[in-house]
């Protein structure tokens, strides 16, 4: 297990979709230990593979004191909203209301190939809808008003982490991953 490198908005593995993962080995129980400890140390709620260059689909969360992880997964959607602070290890310290399902039954498999079926309202129900977001190429100022967005899209251009990283001619930085990408450009 090692903590590994948060990708910063502006990356593009953020914005692709990720892959359905065909394999259940040994490297998927280490990119979850991998997506585990980074998340902890972050300190964060949820991550999701991408996040860490890693353009799978599989997140880990960790929401009122309980771990979890899900691997391909879909989800079914309450039609009741809720809206509450957001916020994103790939947008550090930026928060917005953000709406969303107020429940959310995920699908899925754990690193083993076992399904899986995780329900959860309120804050678990947003974690969930946010990684998944994070899966299919979709952030959560996407989700904003467009009024909200502009505001958080100037917030991001003010914020330290963009302002290094155009200072330093770039965008934010791409990292490698430790992982296996299947061939796609990271």
């Amino acid at each position: 297990m090692s903590i590994q490198p948060i990708r910063y908005f502006g990356d593009p593995v953020l914005t692709t979709p990720a892959s359905e993962v065909v394999d259940f080995d040994k490297e998927l129980r280490r990119l979850v230990e991998d997506l585990t400890e980074t998340m902890i140390d972050a300190p964060g709620a949820g991550l999701a593979a991408p996040q860490i260059g890693v353009p799978l689909r599989v997140f880990v969360w960790d929401v009122d004191e309980q771990l979890g992880h899900l691997v391909n997964p879909s989800l079914d959607l309450s039609e009741e909203m809720q809206e509450g602070e957001e916020g994103c290890l790939s947008f550090p310290e930026l928060r917005y209301d953000t709406p969303r399902a107020m429940r959310a039954v995920a699908k899925g498999f754990n690193m083993y190939g076992e399904p899986v079926v995780v329900e959860g309202t309120a804050f678990l129900a947003r974690a969930l809808q946010h990684e998944t977001d994070h899966l299919n190429g979709v952030l959560f100022i996407d989700r904003l008003p467009s009024d909200l967005r502009k505001q958080a899209m100037k917030d991001i251009r003010s914020a330290d982490w963009f302002l290094e990283a155009q200072s330093l001619g770039t965008s934010p930085e791409i990292r490698i991953s430790p992982h296996q990408t299947f061939g796609k450009g990271i």
